[in-house]
């Protein structure tokens, strides 16, 4: 397992996530089983959020009912955990930041988070109030990392106005054919070309300025949850077939492949599984070190339908 360290921090993580959205209808002991399988193999950074399950905090209840770390076994490993997210609204307000963070404190049990991010932009956000609310969780030692997750440059500069904490991580969705921070880069410049289209403010450049490390979501969806392009050969035939051929070539599973377009990134990102199987976890995380050449790497963009000018 490939590791990394986060930035601002001497915390040596792995640059596989399991993310545990999904969950809730999972036995304590198939939970167990997740977990000890993603430690097996080297994973360390465990991700949730507060509005994860049919309710909040549904999730990271049932994992922390599930799992128990040694004192010694927790300062290894890394509970990230989002805030921002309501029913029909989005609120970063000090009340809700503070209030949502005890009740995951509460439902993970555990005394502190290694990072929190906030949920996506809340267009109504005062920095000030964030602020605030970052100050007074920092201090008290309940969140000892901040981050974002869908942000714009804009967004986290706004923030780092008010934000006395460094911001280290921004989670966006990314996979070989959900590709817009990387493919627009590619095709700068070029009028009448979909693809040259900055859809994110340059969100993969900037982090990469600002030594903020980018968690990648749904590595295997199509778009935004249209299903996975892992062996859809009607509509991606052509990436489908490099994949098997990379595969065979490093004799690793197809999911690996998957991540390892990602893993390969000179950005250093981390990849979020969201799967819930112990098998696709272990064929997805072996991924996490595979060594992508750069034609390797163009063979997958452009099979998946990206342009090279």
């Amino acid at each position: 397992m490939k590791t990394m360290t986060l930035p601002n921090t001497h915390f040596e993580v792995s640059n596989i996530v399991l993310g545990l959205m999904r969950i809730v209808p999972l036995t304590n002991q198939e939970i167990q089983s997740l977990v000890g399988a993603s430690r097996d193999v080297g994973i360390n950074f465990f991700d949730h959020a507060d509005v994860y399950g049919s309710e909040p905090h549904e999730c990271e209840r049932r994992f922390g009912d599930a799992v128990t770390f040694s004192p010694e076994e927790r300062a290894r490993v890394a509970l990230q955990s989002k805030v921002g997210i309501r029913s029909g609204f989005w609120d970063f307000s000090k009340e809700h930041i503070l209030r949502s963070v005890d009740e995951s404190l509460k439902a993970l049990k555990t005394d502190y988070l290694d990072l929190l991010l906030l949920h996506r932009p809340d267009a109504l956000v005062e920095p000030d109030e964030v602020a605030a609310a970052f100050n007074i969780l920092h201090d008290a030692g309940k969140v000892r990392n901040f981050g974002v997750s869908n942000h714009t440059p804009g967004q986290v500069e706004l923030l780092k106005h008010s934000v006395a904490q460094p911001l280290i991580v921004n989670q966006v969705q990314l996979s070989i054919t959900h590709a817009p921070l990387i493919a627009a880069g590619v095709s700068a410049n070029m009028a009448g070309l979909d693809q040259s289209i900055d859809r994110d403010n340059g969100i993969l450049d900037y982090c990469r300025l600002n030594n903020i490390t980018l968690q990648a979501w749904s590595p295997f969806q199509k778009g935004f949850f249209d299903g996975i392009f892992l062996n859809d050969r009607e509509n991606y035939a052509a990436l489908n077939d490099v994949i098997d051929d990379l595969a065979r070539t490093y004799d690793a599973p197809a999911a690996a492949i998957a991540v390892a377009w990602i893993t390969r990134h000179p950005a250093h990102m981390q990849v979020v599984l969201g799967t819930t199987s112990v098998r696709h976890l272990l064929e997805s995380a072996a991924g996490s070190d595979i060594p992508l050449t750069r034609e390797e790497w163009y063979r997958l963009f452009t099979a998946a339908g990206h342009i090279l000018p």
